[in-house]
């Protein structure tokens, strides 16, 4: 029995080390896509229909850094999906807005904008390591085994 639990071992610290790393992976990620976007919303508040593209802006910021400080902190499935879901509709949303120009919807103003720019490309990049990384975190959840307390993939 003892050779078993020594063989397990290395494969645990691994999975350890590899969660760890996406956590701050996806953590980094989502606290520069909030950055950014927290920087430009002045920038946007004249882009209105009821809502302005400013104030979307800082609801992005302020869900992404909510979405960092949960994945590092809370360290479970629904904080790993929430950060899942900020950040890959960011980045849907990035790249439908560059691609397509799909006017005003309802309360939300056209936010077609077709050129790259710096801060387009950084957010682009930390969505897409936040993406990445949370599904990560989310394909290699390890379940809790019946009788066995609080699951091994809390860090």
């Amino acid at each position: 029995m003892a050779a078993v639990t020594d063989r397990r071992r290395p494969a645990r610290a691994s999975h350890r080390f590899m969660r760890g790393a996406a956590r701050l992976l996806a953590a980094a990620g989502l606290a520069v896509n909030a950055y950014v976007h927290a920087h430009l919303a002045p920038t946007y508040d004249g882009v209105a229909a009821s809502v302005s593209q400013g104030d979307l802006f800082r609801l992005e910021a302020a869900l992404g850094a909510l979405a960092a400080l949960l994945v590092l902190v809370w360290r479970r499935l629904p904080a790993d999906l929430f950060a899942f879901v900020v950040a890959a509709g960011g980045l849907a949303l990035l790249l439908i807005y560059r691609y397509a120009d799909i006017g005003q919807l309802g309360p939300f103003p056209d936010m077609y904008e077709p050129l790259w720019n710096g801060d387009k490309t950084v957010a682009l990049v930390a969505q897409a390591v936040a993406v990445v990384s949370t599904v990560l975190l989310i394909l290699t959840v390890r379940r809790r085994r019946p009788g066995h307390g609080r699951s091994p993939d809390v860090l």
